[in-house]
């Protein structure tokens, strides 16, 4: 019996527009689902509990008018929930999840088999991010659905592990729903994501720069403007490493020197919270050396839908060349 996600095999491409901070809202998330790839947004975005409840019924409200309009089932669309004692909200918001009856939760900073449960008690997939094997063996052990690998390169808090090495080790013990972060910016990109073993690309960075994302436009700019070496890999910001644009921490006023510090600087009173530090320092993966543009989520699927079957066409083309005996 296969022990991938269902919805897999209903997307019209397999990927996922992961959860970013300050920049994943409803309009996001809809029109990706609407277009046939999951969309996600992190809880933390709404300011309260009940917010999140408003967004959870628009979103929800939006996908179901769509399907009775057109007749066609969007993709499912999911939440993610930082699974900390820091975060009080944590409680709250599980219970509205399961309320509605978010179908995929993600978790970040602790996988913790009491929320598998309560997803799981209402049909619910449970998948958790990790940036290395120990997290992957703690997560399978608390019975998430999926793993995301945050390999070298990845926006926000990502890890230092190349995508090829992360994924080998990981499938040595977890046969569930494998996603790939990292540098996928491209249809092509996805494809390779595939070539590698995973079952979802999971993409943050070249969503930034969509119509519907909630990203300034200087921000969207800066992701144009720059490329894999102006994104610098700091714990400077929140005290654990992240990835973020070099420009937005020069404006910040942040040093070289700040930049080398394993532990979260002090800010002072304009920047005294992690929230307000990523208004203005923005993060962004490596892939941003190839956006170019800032495009809507309709145009963007369809342009990763031709490149990745180019890419895959490629692929094939090269049975008639190798292997040679």
């Amino acid at each position: 019996m296969s022990q991938k996600a269902e919805f897999i095999k209903d997307l019209a491409l397999p990927v996922v527009a992961a959860p970013m901070f300050l920049i994943s809202g409803p309009k996001l998330v809809i029109e990706c689902c609407k277009n046939g790839i999951v969309g996600t947004f992190p809880a933390l975005n709404q300011r309260s509990s009940e917010g999140f409840e408003e967004w959870l019924i628009e979103i929800k409200s939006a996908l179901e008018a769509f399907e009775e309009e057109t007749g066609k089932k969007p993709a499912p669309f999911g939440v993610n929930l930082i699974v900390h004692p820091t975060n009080p909200r944590l409680e709250a918001d599980l219970k509205l999840c399961i309320k509605h009856q978010v179908p995929l939760i993600i978790t970040s900073l602790g996988a913790v088999s009491q929320v598998v449960d309560a997803v799981h008690s209402y049909g619910g997939l449970v998948f958790h991010d990790v940036i290395k094997k120990r997290h992957a063996q703690k997560a399978a052990q608390a019975g998430v659905d999926g793993l995301i690998l945050v390999a070298a390169g990845a926006g926000g808090h990502a890890g230092s592990i190349n995508p090829m090495s992360l994924i080998a080790e990981v499938k040595q013990f977890f046969d569930k729903t494998i996603l790939l972060s990292g540098c996928i910016s491209t249809g092509r990109d996805v494809a390779s994501a595939m070539q590698m073993g995973a079952d979802l690309a999971y993409m943050g960075t070249r969503f930034i720069n969509s119509e519907e994302s909630k990203a300034p436009e200087e921000y969207r700019q800066m992701i144009i403007d720059s490329g894999a070496s102006d994104v610098v890999y700091t714990a400077a910001i929140s005290g654990v490493h992240a990835n973020f644009l070099a420009a937005s921490l020069k404006a910040a006023g942040i040093s070289e020197e700040d930049l080398k510090k394993d532990h979260k600087i002090d800010f002072g009173k304009e920047l005294d919270t992690e929230a307000k530090a990523w208004k203005t320092i923005w993060s962004a993966g490596q892939g941003v050396t190839t956006i170019e543009n800032v495009m809507p989520i309709s145009e963007l699927v369809q342009s990763l839908k031709t490149e990745f079957k180019e890419a895959i066409e490629e692929q094939t083309k090269l049975l008639e060349v190798y292997p040679k005996d």
